[in-house]
């Protein structure tokens, strides 16, 4: 890499740890920890959620599949914002009113120990492959870019991670992912400028969306019945 990519890397990097490091200040209770005092604000939730769901996976992933088979991946996330405002009207008002601290203290206080125990087992599992595979994925990438063995960057990265999550609590997860949101946000339009630009001087974007749409790579709904095709 060329010294400017490191520069930005490392600023990238340091910002984040020092800004979700900075941002853990005071949380010194549970409830701070936890709930981060229930003090944050509706726009860092919201993106803090959009981060969560967004994955390194999202990013890498998708973008590959969706130039080989088109953007018919789409249509499992339609279903994703009719939940959460599903989840929004009926289940979190009972957490909240609760005065849990996780969705499986609830569990406990509504049912049983061994139902939370359950519950617990199989979120940790299922979060644990996810955690894993999402991981990789950039780990892949920083593993080419530096030369680096892919176990290294897999375990820098989650160091990084590990230290403002345990050290700062939901607080500074929180506002970190707010902050990566706005990298993320401000990348995806550099990145469609570029694109745009480097467009052939006798090809517009109307032309090169068409000719997307042409390939059959603007596909987002596929109603065929084959048990051979994923999106089935």
């Amino acid at each position: 890499m060329k010294p400017l990519d490191w520069v930005v890397l490392c600023a990238t990097l340091g910002s984040i740890i020092g800004y979700g490091l900075y941002r853990s200040r005071g949380a010194n209770t549970v409830d701070r920890y936890l709930l981060a005092g229930k003090t944050m604000p509706w726009y860092a939730m919201a993106l803090s959620i959009m981060a969560t769901q967004a994955s390194a996976i999202t990013f890498i992933s998708t973008t590959g599949q969706s130039y080989v088979d088109g953007m018919r991946f789409v249509q499992f996330y339609f279903g994703l914002p009719i939940a959460m405002v599903i989840i929004s009207a009926t289940v979190v008002p009972r957490f909240h009113n609760a005065g849990v601290y996780t969705a499986y203290e609830y569990l406990e206080k509504r049912f049983d120990a061994k139902t939370r125990a359950i519950a617990s087992v199989v979120f940790l599992l299922q979060r644990g492959f996810s955690v894993g595979l999402a991981l990789y994925a950039p780990a892949i990438v920083l593993a080419v870019i530096f030369g680096w063995p892919d176990q290294i960057t897999t375990l820098l990265m989650g160091i990084v991670v590990i230290c403002y999550t345990v050290i700062g609590g939901v607080q500074a997860i929180a506002w970190t992912d707010v902050q990566q949101m706005l990298i993320i946000f401000a990348g995806l339009f550099i990145a469609l400028a570029m694109i745009i630009a480097q467009l052939p001087p006798d090809v517009g974007l109307i032309d090169a969306v068409y000719l997307a749409g042409a390939m059959g790579k603007l596909n987002t709904v596929d109603f065929t019945f084959d048990l051979n095709n994923r999106y089935t």
